[in-house]
């Protein structure tokens, strides 16, 4: 075949394809846990959306969106981030006139232009989650923990959550004033030069280890905090250590979009080398205006859910063959008569929760039996000619070996009582 897919296009198949599942929903089930509502929105937006939200001076807007004329003439973007839209989507539907704050989440595809390398795509996949309507600090601590559990609950250990606060419009120009100032006096490129007008904090964000050392004695935010900002930032500390959850104080952390103030954090992989981040987030408190709705502060992450099956990959090795499907009981019909008799059975366990598969095309016992192994199900359940006129079903432990027939009709009852409780 002569095609292939865009050159950092992310793609999963079987058995890498489970895993990246698994990712997903153990972040839907956390958000889920914490009673945030699912909500789609529209992979493409009005181009500035993103240019008013993310803001012009982020390398997002201004080197790697997605950006073309529809047949109509409207400025299209594909969505490089998912917050600016889960907001537009918010207030175009008013669910922010209902009760607060509104807590959604979300997961699929995103697209920047840059330079294509392990972790970093052009089409990737993220899970996003959001709270609108609310200031309070104990919802910025719970984003941390929704996202802390569901790292957890995929057996991660080795990632770091880093944590800082960007002060807000009071107190951040006296910052702002002070970091311009020091990097004035740097050996900077023009580009990095230019940045320094525009928002000096996306100088603090470049990852160029020749800018970083430069950087590293600027000043910090933490130092120029009004009281409000302090106070904000010292309960969502306090309330990370109530619950368990570690964190290591990043006083530099800045977040590559332009709208974050306040409680900003990341987490980190040991494991990943240069592209350790696995996901942060932080609040947007001025951004619903920025858009042109109504003062409405919000709090949200995003993971990358490619650099999740990284880490996953790195700490525990690459899933199993038969984890893409996670079949639980495999059917050999023996003989053509008997597809019938076990494609029933098969479908009553399905119906029944199992994961349930069968070999098809009139393999032999031989063959089907290959089958059954690579499924990596525990049972396999075979019916022939002898099983027929006996009206019973022979299974099988794949594990052992071991088998007996049992009666077809309490074939599936037996099956259930040994498997236990179905599979989420």
């Amino acid at each position: 075949m002569s095609f292939q897919a865009p050159k950092g296009v992310s793609e999963y198949v079987p058995p890498r394809s489970a895993l990246f599942g698994r990712a997903r929903d153990a972040f839907a089930q956390s958000a889920a846990r914490a009673c945030y509502a699912g909500i789609e929105t529209a992979v493409f937006e009005d181009t500035s959306l993103f240019v008013r939200g993310v803001g012009e001076s982020s390398d997002v807007v201004s080197k790697e969106m997605y950006s073309f004329e529809s047949r109509g003439g409207d400025r299209i973007t594909l969505r490089p981030e998912f917050t600016a839209g889960v907001l537009r989507a918010v207030l175009e539907h008013n669910l922010h006139k209902g009760p607060l704050p509104v807590k959604v989440f979300t997961s699929g595809p995103a697209f920047r232009y840059e330079r294509p390398q392990a972790g970093r795509y052009r089409q990737f996949y993220q899970f996003d989650l959001e709270a609108i309507g609310t200031e309070d600090p104990a919802v910025d601590a719970e984003t941390i923990a929704v996202a802390y559990d569901a790292y957890t609950s995929l057996g991660l250990r080795q990632f770091t959550l880093l944590l800082n606060t960007l002060g807000d419009k009071n107190c951040r120009p006296a910052y702002r004033a002070a970091l311009q100032e020091f990097l004035r006096g740097l050996d900077l490129d023009p580009d990095t030069r230019a940045r320094i007008e525009i928002n000096p904090l996306r100088v603090l964000d470049d990852k160029r280890p020749e800018v970083r050392a430069q950087t590293a004695a600027a000043p910090v935010i933490t130092d120029y905090l009004c009281g409000d900002c302090k106070a904000h930032h010292d309960t969502v500390r306090a309330l990370l250590t109530s619950l368990a959850i570690p964190f290591t104080d990043a006083p530099r952390l800045v977040r590559g979009l332009d709208y974050y103030m306040r409680t900003t954090y990341e987490f980190d992989h040991a494991l990943l080398g240069a592209q350790s981040g696995i996901g942060g987030g932080g609040r947007y408190d001025g951004l619903s205006e920025d858009i042109g709705g109504p003062p409405l502060p919000g709090i949200g992450f995003a993971v990358g859910l490619d650099r999740i099956v990284l880490a996953v990959e790195a700490e525990q090795g690459a899933p199993a063959a038969q984890a893409a499907t996670g079949c639980q009981v495999f059917g050999l019909p023996l003989g053509a008569e008997a597809v019938t008799d076990v494609l029933a059975l098969v479908t009553s366990l399905r119906r029944a929760g199992v994961h349930a598969d069968l070999a098809f095309g009139g393999r032999g016992l031989k063959g089907a039996m290959k089958a059954a192994d690579r499924s990596g199900a525990r049972f396999a359940v075979i019916i022939g000619a002898d099983e027929r006129e006996a009206a019973s079903v022979r299974i099988r432990d794949l594990s052992n070996g071991e088998q007996q027939d049992v009666p077809a009709t309490s074939a599936t009852d037996w099956l259930l009582e040994k498997l236990g409780p179905a599979p989420e």
